[in-house]
């Protein structure tokens, strides 16, 4: 049974065409609609012109084998490879006096490595935790910033580190998280677990820009400006207090969730939440 993330995903790619196609929608599509894109540069001259451009933004996301064969016998042995090996198989009309045979297979994301900006919103964050998963061992300190920014662009994370035995406890951070929609990945640190806690962002509102008054540009008033200002803007920072609090010490009786290595997130209850192509074939 698909999921609903996949359901959209394939609805959607009944509306996309090659010129509407780019490295971040092409995730949505599946190989068949691939072929059927295809088939409309043949009655596109503009389509057929930049045929090379699409293919590369096709590789981008899958796998592209040009299938060869002696025969129509050879052909059949060659498509019974591919398919087993997950391919489509399917003709492809480069021009009006040459047609090729094409293998296309979606490109896995197996490893944290195989995570871009473009892939990172067309996965659940169930298959994000099998990735981590995969590849992990060190928990989230153990990924590159690089790595960390990606997944972050996509994925609201919060990360904590507890005893084995307060991890779970009822009404803890494990809990509300787990009741919030979050997935969650444990990593185990002897006899400590990392608690790593993901959630698909949704989409982010573009910023509106604020445009001035007819009126402001003729001078007539410079407080209409100031006042949609938010409070914070008139705070005078020298007001603030800098000293420095000297740290506390404790032992591991003082150790407890609020107060163990735990990022943090601005939600609405923070002191509950806590965070931290080439040739058109491949070789």
């Amino acid at each position: 049974m698909r999921t609903k993330q996949e359901k959209e995903a394939t609805d959607g790619a009944k509306v996309f065409s090659l010129k509407s196609l780019n490295k971040s929608t092409v995730w949505d599509v599946q190989e068949n609609d691939i072929f059927r894109m295809l088939e409309t540069a043949d009655k596109d001259s503009e389509l057929r012109e930049n045929l090379r451009r699409y293919t590369d933004i096709i590789r981008s996301a899958f796998m592209i084998e040009e299938v060869k064969f002696k025969d129509h016998d050879d052909l059949d042995l060659m498509k019974k490879k591919y398919t087993k090996q997950g391919y489509k198989v399917s003709q492809v009309k480069v021009d009006e006096q040459l047609t090729i045979t094409w293998a296309i297979k979606k490109r896995p994301i197996m490893r944290v490595t195989d995570l871009t900006y473009e892939n990172i919103r067309h996965i659940t964050a169930a298959k994000l935790m099998e990735v981590l998963d995969r590849n992990f061992g060190g928990g989230w300190d153990s990924l590159s910033q690089s790595i960390q920014d990606i997944i972050e662009s996509g994925f609201d994370i919060s990360t904590t580190t507890l005893p084995k035995d307060r991890l779970h406890k009822s009404g803890g951070m494990y809990e509300k998280k787990v009741a919030d929609g979050y997935e969650v990945l444990e990593v185990a640190k002897g006899t400590w677990v990392e608690a790593i806690f993901a959630k698909l962002k949704p989409e982010s509102e573009k910023p509106r820009m604020k445009f001035q008054k007819e009126s402001d540009f003729n001078g007539d008033s410079e407080d209409d400006e100031d006042a949609d200002l938010p409070e914070d803007d008139y705070k005078n920072h020298d007001e603030e207090d800098d000293e420095v609090e000297e740290p506390s010490t404790f032992d591991d009786e003082d150790i407890n969730e609020d107060n163990y290595r735990t990022t943090f997130e601005i939600e609405s209850d923070p002191d509950e939440e806590a965070d931290g192509l080439e040739d058109y074939v491949d070789e």
